[in-house]
């Protein structure tokens, strides 16, 4: 029996320094015969900015690397037009803000091959440059996502970036995101949350890392504590767009917001007076109390799809 084929897939916008540094990532992977690789970049801007940094990758490049231009804005939008690119039996996400090191896609291989995993998630960890010392500590783990110590199967899922996904394991092999996310981000929820409930098996890859390097004008407080925000948003919102509706577990998580969002902000109004140093980790707890409370229409804040013209 043939080796299943490995597809790379890197969304990007207007980020060309971040995607160089990602892809050339991908070009110096060991462990992996480059005969089962493809590397799949989707660009997500009006105008196809990302074409002539694919067309050098693609001459740099051991294995075939596609270049897919996606004029519609959104996540979800992108992240299915690689999809319908790619031809591997087994797909691996990597954002254009990640630096994957040397062995990342062969231990995430070797954990699915392991644990028969129909989805295998790895550790992110958040570098901030040297010049940002104000909430540094915050920022970088705010940026990171931390796991189990050692390998093996999970019950919980992550987000998209710096994951494995069996490809016959999806809902839909070729356009599996919703689009009703596009803006929202939150589409890889609505995915792992659907095969968690399809009875999916979910595994951690400790040792698969990357390095996230936030773009300067994300390493704020401004930034982090409206995505805090956002984040809190997902589960209520879960629910709400559950068929039937999850009426139980949105009452169960908006209570739970109320409640998060009047301690912890209190808790961070204090520290913020009295200059605590960990301000910062609790007002981004009642940022996410609040969002678990505010989640629907005029309180949803969007990231993506933002394409210029």
């Amino acid at each position: 029996m043939s080796k299943a084929t490995i597809s790379v897939i890197i969304p990007t916008q207007r980020r060309p320094q971040g995607l160089a540094v990602a892809a050339q990532s991908i070009l110096r992977q060991q462990g992996v015969a480059a005969d089962r690789l493809e590397l799949v970049v989707v660009d997500n801007d009006r105008t196809p900015s990302a074409a002539p940094l694919a067309a050098e990758l693609a001459a740099q490049a051991p294995f075939p690397v596609h270049y897919v231009h996606e004029p519609e804005p959104g996540v979800a939008n992108a992240r299915n037009a690689a999809m319908a690119q790619a031809s591997g039996d087994l797909i691996a996400f990597l954002d254009d803000d990640e630096e994957a090191p040397e062995h990342w896609l062969a231990t995430l291989l070797e954990v699915q091959a392991r644990l028969q995993a129909d989805v295998v998630f790895g550790p992110v960890r958040g570098r901030a440059p040297p010049q940002v010392t104000r909430h540094r500590d915050y920022l970088e783990t705010f940026f990171s996502r931390l796991g189990p110590d050692e390998a093996g199967l999970i019950e919980n899922y992550y987000g998209c970036g710096n994951s494995l996904l069996r490809r016959a394991a999806l809902p839909d092999p070729i356009a599996p995101f919703s689009a009703v996310r596009n803006h929202t981000g939150g589409e890889d929820d609505l995915l792992f949350g659907g095969l968690k409930a399809a009875g999916a098996r979910f595994a951690w890859a400790a040792e698969a890392f990357v390095w996230e390097d936030p773009v300067p004008a994300r390493l704020s407080l401004g930034y982090t504590i409206r995505r805090a925000f956002a984040y809190g948003q997902g589960p209520s919102a879960a629910c709400a767009a559950a068929q039937p509706p999850a009426y139980l577990g949105l009452a169960y998580w908006m209570s739970q917001g109320v409640v998060q969002a009047a301690v912890f902000g209190l808790l961070a109004a204090w520290k913020g007076v009295t200059g605590a140093p960990d301000f910062a980790f609790t007002l981004d707890r009642a940022a996410r109390g609040l969002g678990k409370t505010l989640w629907w229409g005029p309180f949803k804040i969007e990231f993506y799809g933002r394409s210029a013209a």
